[in-house]
């Protein structure tokens, strides 16, 4: 017998074969499901995937602010991401890392890239091994038309990492935006929900570094400055948080600006300078206009710097 249902639900056959039962169970028609589980095999589909167009409408000036910002270019960064990449895939996975089993980049798959990813594009658990290979490429091309298609955007924050303790609180569910209450979200994303970490440095942390990744086959290290935060900025007395000095002291917002910015330099450290001129007498008549210069910088920032 072959019951047969209809819409968005599956075909089950019994077939009697020498006695035995065979139940075949095949997912023909489950858009809904199928869509939910399937992962981007190409850039453009993990574009599609976490494509956040739609939030400019109710919120212009974030997206704008966000657009600018290195989060809006996450796997370029400020260009020295790109040589970065290039190192890390040419020197290290095709090169030191031999037990990587890389040697060209029809072998590389997701989890080579996700020391790196981890931070710079955590959506790469949403996509297959042929995404990390269509990236990779890209880098070695210097293809920054298909490095800008996928970043660190709204949805990496408000959803993806939205959640810490995931024991506790669960995982992020689909088609919720966190943020800082409840309720409906006008959007193709319908529900708003609170996240309790939002607001807290640890946050910023889960990319901005404790130290060496060692839960990775080959441990890196990039950014620390979460790690400077807890251990010294914080021991000495320290209050403010990530967003405090990123995003609210100059009202710059979704930009997050960094040591680049003139105002977050201005503020990061105080700088002295002291000159005194003198000649150095070699011999009569022959003096040598000699300076000596003193220079005291006292960083004010959270963590140490330079970081990232």
């Amino acid at each position: 017998m072959t019951p047969q249902s209809s819409g968005k639900t599956a075909w089950a056959s019994v077939s009697w074969i020498g006695g035995l039962t065979v139940l075949m169970l095949a997912l023909l028609s489950l858009p809904d499901v199928a869509l939910a589980q399937q992962k981007a095999r190409t850039v453009d589909d993990l574009a599609k995937m976490y494509d956040v167009a739609s939030c400019k409408q109710c919120h212009a000036k974030v997206y704008e602010e966000w657009e600018k910002s290195t989060h809006a270019r996450s796997l370029i960064g400020t260009g020295r991401t790109i040589g970065g990449f290039q190192g890390m895939i040419r020197a290290g996975l095709m090169g030191a890392f031999t037990k990587s089993g890389v040697k060209d980049v029809g072998d590389v798959k997701v989890e080579h890239l996700a020391q790196c990813f981890k931070c710079h594009l955590p959506q790469i658990s949403d996509a297959t091994d042929e995404v990390a290979r269509e990236l990779v490429k890209a880098y070695l091309d210097a293809d920054r038309a298909t490095l800008g298609k996928v970043n660190v955007n709204c949805l990496v924050c408000h959803n993806t990492k939205a959640i810490l303790h995931k024991w506790q609180d669960g995982e992020p569910e689909k088609g919720v935006v966190y943020g800082s209450k409840d309720g409906p979200h006008p959007d193709k994303y319908p529900a708003m929900k609170n996240s309790v970490v939002m607001k807290e440095a640890a946050m910023c942390g889960q990319c901005h570094g404790t130290g060496p990744n060692f839960e990775f086959p080959q441990p890196s290290q990039c950014a620390t400055a979460y790690g400077s935060y807890l251990h010294a900025y914080i021991p000495a007395g320290g209050t403010e948080t990530c967003q405090d000095c990123h995003m609210k002291k100059d009202g710059k917002g979704h930009l997050m600006p960094a040591y680049r910015d003139p105002d977050m330099a201005k503020r990061a450290v105080d700088v002295d300078v002291e000159a005194r001129g003198y000649k150095f007498l070699l011999k009569a008549g022959d003096s040598i206009p000699t300076a000596v210069v003193t220079v005291k910088i006292t960083n004010k920032a959270g963590h140490r710097i330079p970081d990232g």
